[in-house]
């Protein structure tokens, strides 16, 4: 058997469990040698540029996506690992990358790349280190290009226990949390499961009862559409044992509703950004404590430095890292202790502040408030520009199924059911009631 020289590679790649799955791909089974093998000849194929260092991988968890995710660790290449998508010319005119593979094939780029001449970059390569390129999801500008050493965020996973569980590849192949997923996973020895189609809710459970998945990392918007959808009662979902939760705010109705409805589950809020990676949590009620980072908390906003953040952005200044490394999640907290140990819970973000007349508003907390209507199966808050106060509070509401009311008479429920539960500026002064809201390919709220 040929050797690995990463010691990531060489855990995952046990002989002794080479004929478990690794992955499921579209209903494609895949073991951890058929996985190997596709590994190392990805890896004879990078061999052969050898000056080439940037790798941009745009797929899927499909298995070749990640034998050649895996051969760019093993030669210490940056990998950049991309979906197919709308911004995906606009994402590789940033990196000009050396080696692309789309639909299957691999190309080469021989033209100079300037990239290349990044300090970032050519710390990296000068050091002979793997590196990983993410993009900022780009809410509130041009996505921003974040470098990672990646086997500082590799050693994370090194001292996995060996589980052979069935997860779900629910988040991006090009997300954070995605990677995690996959590198966890594979870390365990575990079989990761993933479809094209992560909208379709119908597709999703079906695969959690076909596989027997255990283990499902979602997002909140994805959890409340498995009730709204009652894929709870058409397909059998009780081989879950962990959910695990993150990108957006978790409302504390559904969550409720979620536990009502798994009474076996438990519920993990995750935390993490492209920039700092993967934070450990402990959960106490709705907060959680971060374990294996250092934070601080100024003006009610979360500032993270970990062992994994990011080396930096290649396209955009660092300002958001202050002088001591530490990065501006732009999050919203709440703190409390316990038992001597200090809990945070998330209750927004900087940018979604809505500014009515000098009174500020999140859009989580109304929204937390309106989901506790019972005929009210989703709700999403968002401003609106005002001539008088500035900016007013605006709601996009979808009602349950059979339930039948105008915009005047949702608006007036509403306005009751949040009179004595919310200060009067922060009800929404315009309600819209649409038959589902917009999510987007990370499956969050698109909040226009």
């Amino acid at each position: 058997m040929a050797e690995f020289s990463n010691d990531f590679l060489k855990k995952i790649f046990k002989l002794k469990f080479q004929d478990h799955h690794a992955l499921i791909y579209e209903n494609k089974h895949y073991t951890y040698k058929q996985l190997r093998e596709n590994t190392l000849n990805k890896i004879e194929i990078l061999k052969s540029k050898t000056n080439s260092k940037l790798v941009a991988i745009i797929g899927d968890y499909d298995c070749d996506s990640v034998a050649l995710f895996l051969a760019c660790i093993e030669l210490n290449k940056i990998a950049i690992p991309l979906i197919d998508e709308k911004e995906i010319d606009n994402k590789l005119k940033e990196i000009n990358c050396d080696i692309l593979f789309k639909d299957g094939q691999i190309s080469f780029n021989d033209q100079q790349d300037n990239l290349t001449q990044h300090e970032i970059i050519k710390k990296l390569t000068s050091q002979n280190k793997a590196g990983l390129i993410l993009f900022s999801s780009g809410s509130t500008g041009k996505p921003k290009v974040i470098v990672h050493d990646l086997q500082k965020i590799l050693n994370s996973y090194i001292d996995k226990k060996y589980k052979h569980i069935n997860m779900l590849l629910f988040l991006m192949f090009d997300h954070i949390g995605g990677l995690n997923t996959l590198l966890n996973c594979l870390s365990m020895n575990a079989c990761g499961i993933a479809i094209k189609d992560r909208k379709n809710v119908d597709l999703l459970a079906k695969s959690i009862e076909k596989y027997k998945i255990s283990l499902l990392p979602a997002s909140p918007s994805l959890l409340n559409l498995f009730l709204i959808s009652n894929a709870v009662e058409q397909y059998d979902l009780s081989s879950l044992r962990l959910i695990t939760y993150g990108t957006e705010k978790m409302p504390e109705a559904l969550l409720e509703k979620l536990k009502t409805v798994f009474p076996k589950v438990k519920f993990l809020q995750t935390f993490g950004t492209s920039e700092i990676g993967i934070a450990q949590t402990k959960s106490y009620k709705d907060f959680i404590k971060l374990e294996n980072v250092d934070y601080k908390i100024i003006n009610n906003e979360l500032f993270i430095k970990s062992n994994t953040q990011s080396l930096g952005y290649l396209n955009a200044d660092n300002s958001a890292f202050d002088n001591e490394g530490y990065f501006a999640t732009g999050d919203l907290v709440e703190v409390i202790h316990e038992n001597g140990e200090e809990y945070i819970k998330i209750i927004g973000r900087n940018k979604e502040i809505i500014n009515v007349g000098g009174e500020k508003v999140l859009p989580q907390e109304v929204e937390g408030i309106i989901l506790q209507i019972p005929f009210i199966q989703d709700c999403l808050v968002y401003s609106q520009k005002n001539p008088i106060t500035g900016q007013s509070v605006c709601a996009k509401i979808a009602l349950e199924q059979g339930k039948i009311l105008n915009s005047l008479e949702l608006k007036k429920e509403i306005r009751l059911f949040c009179k004595d539960k919310l200060a009067n500026y922060k009800i929404p002064t315009k309600i819209e009631i649409v038959e589902k809201l917009e999510f987007s390919e990370r499956f969050k709220k698109v909040r226009n």
